[in-house]
């Protein structure tokens, strides 16, 4: 499989953003089988960068067990640093199914109006907007009976 490459500075954003993330997989005295693979390509997949820990203590090995998981699992290697492994790899974009009947959800919406006595502070409402009603210019919801107008120049640029 092909190798990542990534520039220095690449790599330095990813080991700041995996600062905080806590090991999702730990290799333990067996070493690299087919489950832990497998459940760290999972891992990359659903996450794209992820910490690995493993539980040996011998060094040589564990830069081999880094090396191999970046060429097998076509992963870039991140960071090596105690027994604490980093890797990258591009997280696979889901396709979300939108049927085509769906209609907007309900959304609350503030809105200012002006007090109904003179030299009053104005009041804040929160009125709910169902997906079939908009909000007018004066505060007021209606049903919405045709689509929103939209410029030439935005749908030329569609």
């Amino acid at each position: 499989m092909a190798k990542i490459i990534l520039t220095p500075a690449q790599r330095k954003d990813h080991r700041a953003d995996a600062h905080h993330l806590n090991p999702v997989v730990m290799i333990g005295s067996d070493g690299l089988t087919d489950g832990v693979k497998k459940e760290i390509d999972g891992a990359l997949n659903a996450h794209g960068l992820i910490k690995i820990r493993v539980l040996s203590d011998d060094r040589p090995g564990r830069e081999n067990m880094f090396q191999t998981l970046a060429d097998e699992l076509n992963a870039a290697p991140i960071q090596h640093i105690g027994k604490l492994l980093v890797l990258f790899r591009t997280a696979i974009p889901k396709e979300k199914k939108v049927s085509e009947d769906r209609m907007a959800g309900p959304r609350d919406v503030k809105v200012l109006k002006n007090s109904s006595r003179y030299g009053q502070r104005p009041e804040v409402k929160t009125l709910r907007v169902l997906g079939n009603q908009r909000l007018t210019p004066g505060g007021n919801v209606r049903r919405a009976k045709k689509p929103k107008q939209r410029s030439a120049k935005k749908s030329a640029q569609d």
